[in-house]
């Protein structure tokens, strides 16, 4: 009976099937086989990667997200990767969609816009290890693109503008309220310098005047009858030179007028 060669690469497996049913496995290099009776199946167990397409998911308060998914797996058993499910990488394709319907769905749209690392990291959890089922394991998993619906994001943009706008007012109303601030603030601290300025002034001119006074004072507390003679004196020289040629004064004091020498002199030519 003539045997059939057939080589299985390396990081394949090969599955022989005799009479159609599955009958082992062998791992990569050359093996035989008996035509038309036995068929070698070839099953890569190298990293594959994966693309779902857009797809849309609603959020817990009603928003369309379109999510956009990559993946990275592997077959781990490729008995159960061939003969168990018709399309295991269809299957896990739709499990992983189904888990990620279900996160999100738990999720409010702007939490779960927010939130990729942690989905992706739920959905890693919630996938596990599908080898059991499958004969895959995911290898790595990520949300590459997680977007709101053309209205949604619309409105978003909408939003997004008016809180720019009213952010600008408030600053802008804040910055002419700053600047109001600080020139009134200004304005009052000139007024009350000047103010205090022009108090300091009055306080020394005070201060100068009672010192003059007190001095004056001092030196009156001090002084000689010879003193005050001196200074009627010097009075009546200063009246004798001006216009004037009166003077009032009390009875009692014009009786004192003699006893200043000059006048006593003038009196007493006025008698002869």
């Amino acid at each position: 009976m003539p045997f059939g060669i057939t080589i299985v690469r390396q990081n394949n497996r090969g599955l022989i099937e005799t009479l159609g049913k599955y009958s082992k496995s062998v791992e990569s290099g050359m093996h035989f086989y008996i035509p038309l009776v036995q068929r070698v199946r070839k099953v890569s167990l190298a990293m594959s990667p994966l693309s779902l397409p857009n797809y849309s998911i609603i959020t817990k308060d009603n928003a369309d997200v379109s999510a956009s998914v990559t993946l990275n797996y592997h077959v781990t058993d490729a008995q159960k990767y061939t003969y168990e499910n018709t399309d295991s990488v269809e299957s896990m394709a739709q499990l992983v969609r189904g888990h990620l319907r279900d996160i999100i769905g738990r999720m409010e749209l702007n939490e779960a816009l927010g939130a990729t690392a942690k989905i992706n990291q739920e959905l890693a959890i919630a996938i596990g290890d599908l080898t059991n089922t499958y004969g895959i394991n995911v290898d790595r998993i990520n949300i590459d693109e997680l977007t709101p619906s053309v209205s949604i994001q619309a409105a978003m943009d909408k939003q997004l503008t008016a809180d720019r706008e009213r952010v600008a007012v408030i600053a802008q109303a804040e910055g002419e309220a700053k600047s109001i601030e600080l020139t009134t603030k200004a304005k009052n601290d000139a007024v009350m310098s000047t103010a205090k300025a022009e108090a300091e002034a009055t306080k020394t001119r005070a201060d100068a005047e009672k010192y003059r006074i007190d001095m004056i004072q001092s030196g009156l507390v001090e002084a000689t009858d010879e003193y005050f003679k001196n200074q009627s004196i010097n009075a009546f020289s200063d009246l004798a030179k001006s216009d004037a040629n009166m003077v009032v004064m009390s009875e009692d004091k014009i009786s004192q007028l003699g006893n200043i020498p000059a006048i006593g002199e003038l009196l007493k030519s006025k008698k002869k």
